[in-house]
């Protein structure tokens, strides 16, 4: 039964690993651990020259993930033209809660950190964490927009930072 199990995701086909973001699948491939033998997917995250076996059985358990459709980039981009919730507790509580959001793998939940961590020219100075999160979170957000539209992260970048930006015009 597990060999004709039909795989969720493809060689090539473009993935979203919630710990480390968009990575291409290149291969399933057979190996054998303590004896087992696995089948497991070979994703590469270019950016990061990292490469990462997930078991294939593994792979939606842990939340991995297609692509996000249209509508739901769409509804990233407004949600970053919301205003920016800032919650009142201490900062390592804050921190460790947009932590969660970006390894979550959930684009909407990403778009939420890298919103209410903006800032622009004129406000306070951000902390290194902050700057850590909000640019980990805005990487993902780009990366993710990028390849739903074909790859291209400049054009990306510059969407999402309009977007961004025309919310600040607005306030």
């Amino acid at each position: 039964m597990s060999k004709s199990k039909k795989l969720d995701f493809r060689p090539n086909e473009f993935v979203v690993y919630p710990a480390h973001g968009v990575g291409q699948i290149v291969s399933v491939e057979e190996q054998e651990v303590a004896g087992i033998s696995l089948e497991l997917f070979v994703i590469a995250f270019e950016k990061d020259k990292m490469t990462l076996r997930v078991p294939t059985h593994k792979a939606t358990e842990i939340g991995m993930r297609a692509l996000s459709s249209p509508d739901v980039i769409s509804h990233a981009m407004k949600t970053l033209k919301g205003k920016a919730k800032v919650k009142r507790a201490m900062w390592s509580r804050r921190a460790q809660e947009y932590e969660q959001k970006i390894n979550s793998g959930d684009l909407i939940a990403i778009a939420e950190v890298v919103r209410d961590l903006h800032r622009t020219d004129d406000q306070r100075e951000q902390s290194y964490s902050e700057r850590q999160l909000y640019e980990a979170a805005l990487e993902r957000l780009t990366r993710e927009v990028a390849a739903v539209a074909g790859g291209d992260e400049l054009a990306a970048s510059k969407q999402v930072g309009d977007v961004l930006e025309s919310r600040v015009a607005a306030a």
